[in-house]
């Protein structure tokens, strides 16, 4: 799941139905309630740890320090929570030893998570020559640069220390958010569970003539009755080929399969599920197919196993769409994409389950198991639930699709 794309088809799909067809919210989802109490937001302590592993993968990777921009990276350490902006506002400096400091525009609206040291700039140029001395100040003569730091920042810091040699920061970040606590893991569950609820609802609202705006829209009402804000691609018929979806019209039609895909955020963590089902009668071939790829699914969630490569658990999946006769490879009609990727405070994060990728899958990393067969022209199927590792194997947040005409475990 690409999940800019979808939520730009989402919104499409959204704004193009919602004239025509009313706002009328279907008694399924107003008997909806809030799954939101009891959330336990991430510590300070945890933070603070978070840091000191960051640091320790610095010291071993020959790091002396790390720069980050505001974003999912900067709120894994700091709680500091901003999108990036147009603008340079915040920039992280996270030294291999000593204090986190960070640096933003002077006139940046923004808030000061903890104890976290702040330094302000007058302007761009200013923000730049203060992390510059902060780099210079810290000792360091390697950086790691986080993955999202735009070119434009990277480049204005080093015209300030050219003397500075740069390097990626994924050793340290994705080392660190790859790796997800018992905290990490109760926060996904809860974006999970409250995802399922939300699906349950909007599917008991699908008739014949409905469009794929329309679900959309009562996917998303669901998932406010639910108390968070989300929104779903909703797809119909031959559209569930495309994995992406389309922005075409679609009325749903007796025999067609429906796609629904994406998720929410509770407290950052991102859940993300997908479900096909068919509405009204399937013909045999939809039932094969459908039967396919769930055996699909249930092998990759087998071969998810500490140890194991991510790159073995795509060719556990592949290799059952092949034996069914799509492919081979990425070949379509087949699986055209990864088995899955991580998943955590972004919807896609490290690391992925993907020919070539020779990771060691370790307790605490969470993943999409989405094996996908598309038939472009005819339909598309794709269940995908997300899974976390423990000491004895892999587990699912939610419970798979048992058939082709129910949707929920």
């Amino acid at each position: 799941m690409n999940r800019r794309i979808f939520m730009a088809v989402a919104a499409a799909g959204a704004a193009k139905f919602a004239g025509a067809e009313g706002t009328d919210v279907p008694e399924a989802i107003k008997k909806l309630r809030p799954m939101t109490d009891g959330i336990q937001p991430i510590t300070a302590e945890e933070r603070r740890a978070r840091i000191d592993k960051a640091q320790r993968l610095m010291r071993e990777n020959k790091i002396g320090a790390i720069v980050l921009e505001a974003g999912t990276s900067a709120f894994y350490f700091t709680g500091a929570h901003r999108d990036t902006p147009e603008r340079l506002s915040f920039t992280l400096v996270i030294p291999a030893k000593g204090e986190v400091q960070a640096v933003m525009l002077k006139a940046a609206d923004t808030m000061n998570p903890g104890n976290l040291k702040m330094r302000l700039g007058q302007d761009n140029a200013d923000v730049f020559k203060k992390v510059a001395q902060i780099l210079k100040e810290s000792g360091a003569a390697r950086v790691g640069v986080e993955e999202r730091v735009r070119f434009a920042v990277y480049d204005g810091i080093h015209k300030e220390a050219p003397a500075l040699e740069f390097t990626s920061a994924d050793p340290v970040t994705a080392g660190c958010r790859m790796i997800k606590s018992p905290a990490e893991i109760a926060l996904l569950q809860r974006a999970n569970d409250i995802t399922i609820e939300a699906y349950r609802a909007a599917f008991t609202t699908l008739r014949e003539g409905m469009s794929n705006g329309e679900l959309a829209n009562n996917i998303s009402a669901a998932f406010k009755a639910l108390g968070v804000s989300g929104g779903a691609m909703a797809i119909f018929g031959k559209y569930t080929a495309f994995p992406h979806g389309s922005i075409q019209p679609q009325k749903l039609r007796e025999g067609d399969f429906v796609l629904i895909d994406d998720g929410v955020s509770v407290e950052g963590y991102q859940s993300d599920i997908t479900r096909t089902v068919i509405f009204g009668k399937p013909t045999d071939r939809q039932r094969q197919v459908w039967d396919l790829e769930r055996k699909a699914q249930d092998a990759a969630l087998a071969a998810a196993n500490v140890g194991a490569t991510c790159e073995s658990v795509d060719a556990a999946a592949r290799g059952v769409i092949t034996k069914g006769g799509f492919g081979p490879g990425y070949k379509v009609p087949g699986l055209p994409h990864r088995t899955g990727h991580g998943i955590g405070l972004d919807g896609h994060e490290w690391t992925n389950f993907v020919k070539g990728n020779k990771t060691k899958i370790q307790p605490g990393m969470c993943f999409s198991d989405e094996p996908t067969i598309a038939i472009y022209g005819e339909f598309g199927v794709r269940l995908e639930d997300c899974l976390y590792i423990t000491e004895s194997g892999s587990k699912m947040f939610t419970k798979q699709s048992p058939a082709i005409d129910q949707p929920f475990g």
